[in-house]
């Protein structure tokens, strides 16, 4: 068994390789745009449409010398790879109309953009990837040799390439490398003797990022706070430079200015990301059991004073790299439900508050005393969340932590009838050592 892994590199081509990569990734987007209009135009003249991607390839192949003549100026690759996008889209959207894709609802797909798109294009055959004397450097057919800005072939580490897809952001041209590694994970006897039943629940925040239970903070850089004076200057002078509507493509100024946004959205980015994932990394590194929230981060994002800053701490792409992280080196991930209170219930006699305000950065519990950081009763509330034994119904689903003092939780849909009462008492299961502030 084998899984997948992605390695962005980013590129350093040469002015002429920079015009064979614009050229790719124009004709990837020329083919996607006349295959939307070729299955629309079959559905407007009530054909069923077939958008399988054999089907869009054998349509292609048929009249490509008519429509366009210039086909053999780029490679194959970049225009099969637009039929596979297009082909994947047309099925998500069918399958959400049907109920059988989960998640939101997917729209049509639309019609690819030269201004605001992406270009990209992807190989998937041919003899694309790594120069065995050149280690620095990629191999793309029709284009040629290019260079990269750090050595691929340690970051690719010996694992089998399926994939490559070329992709620009920013200005800057990035190659994103699909490498194929075992599934097998560490197993326990291989983790180093530290990491051997150690326990930790991450209670994330805005303020601070992430509180373990153990009393760990780690600080919030805000990135896109500290950037937003200089993203709002470039803005600033985006909007005062001419579109160019009338052309189509917008003045050399408006271009130069609109890149010049598009790079420090792309370094807010990419330092949130080098935050997360450093983070992240440690985490799975050193405990051998994890607990996190399922946070509701698009019912947080509603609020409009906390909006930007929930988006800018991108709670989902911290779980997003903790679930890989954690699978790859062996470490245990427990999700607890969002429903559960845990920064409302005392992690020390278990008893919950009715209200607790934001502004409550110090948990004082009325019926023990406990006076402790808040986010820190959270995270230790969660930790003994996820160490509690996992119960199944009858169905073969996760039955909900009940709550500690008997009030109510919101439940499932679905429920199996209980004969007896089988509600697991959370918190007061850490001990006083645990508790980072004395009590009263």
């Amino acid at each position: 068994m084998s899984a997948y892994e992605a390695v962005r590199i980013r590129l350093d081509p040469t002015p002429r390789q920079t015009r064979l990569l614009e050229s790719h990734a124009g004709g990837a987007r020329f083919a996607y745009n006349l295959m939307l209009a070729h299955v629309q135009r079959q559905i407007s003249l009530g054909e069923k449409p077939d958008w399988t991607l054999y089907a869009m390839r054998r349509w292609w192949n048929e009249w490509k010398d008519e429509i366009a003549p210039w086909w053999r100026e780029n490679s194959k690759e970049a225009y099969n790879s637009a039929f596979e996008w297009l082909s994947q889209a047309l099925r998500n959207w069918s399958d959400s109309r049907k109920g059988r894709r989960a998640g939101r609802r997917v729209g049509w797909p639309k019609y690819k953009s030269k201004r605001s798109g992406v270009p990209r294009f992807a190989y998937t055959t041919g003899s694309f990837g790594l120069i065995e004397d050149d280690p620095k450097a990629l191999k793309l057919p029709r284009i040629g040799r290019v260079h990269c800005m750090e050595n691929a072939t340690e970051r690719v580490h010996g694992r089998r390439i399926v994939r490559m897809t070329v992709s620009r952001h920013a200005g800057f041209w990035y190659a994103a490398l699909t490498v194929e590694r075992p599934t097998e994970s560490v197993p326990a006897k291989n983790r180093k003797q530290k990491n051997r039943n150690r326990q930790v629940g991450v209670d994330l925040g805005v303020r601070p990022l992430a509180t373990l239970s153990d009393g760990t903070t780690f600080p919030n850089p805000r990135n896109y706070v500290r950037m937003q004076r200089k993203l709002r200057h470039a803005q600033q002078a985006l909007s005062r430079r001419d579109r160019g509507m009338s052309h189509g493509c917008g003045s050399k100024r408006y271009n130069r200015a609109l890149e010049r946004v598009r790079r420090i959205h792309a370094r807010i980015a990419a330092q949130r990301a080098d935050n997360i994932s450093k983070l992240t990394t440690w985490l799975a590194d050193n405990y051998s059991d994890i607990s996190i929230e399922d946070l509701n981060v698009q019912g947080m994002s509603h609020n409009r004073r906390l909006a930007k800053h929930v988006l800018d701490a991108d709670f989902h792409e911290f779980r997003r790299q903790l679930e890989y992280k954690t699978a790859r080196a062996g470490t245990r991930l427990h999700v607890i439900d969002r429903w559960y209170p845990s920064s409302k219930t005392c992690s020390n006699c278990g008893t919950v508050k009715a209200k607790l305000s934001l502004s409550e950065r110090v948990y004082h519990c009325e019926e023990c005393g406990l006076v402790i950081d808040r986010d820190v009763n959270a995270a230790i509330n969660i930790q003994v969340a996820g160490s509690a034994p996992e119960t199944l119904n009858a169905r073969g689903g996760s039955v909900r932590q009940a709550h500690p003092k008997g009030g109510t939780m919101r439940h499932p849909a679905k429920r199996e009838p209980s004969g007896g009462d089988s509600r697991v008492r959370l918190g007061a299961g850490l001990g006083n050592e645990a508790m980072q502030m004395t009590s009263l």
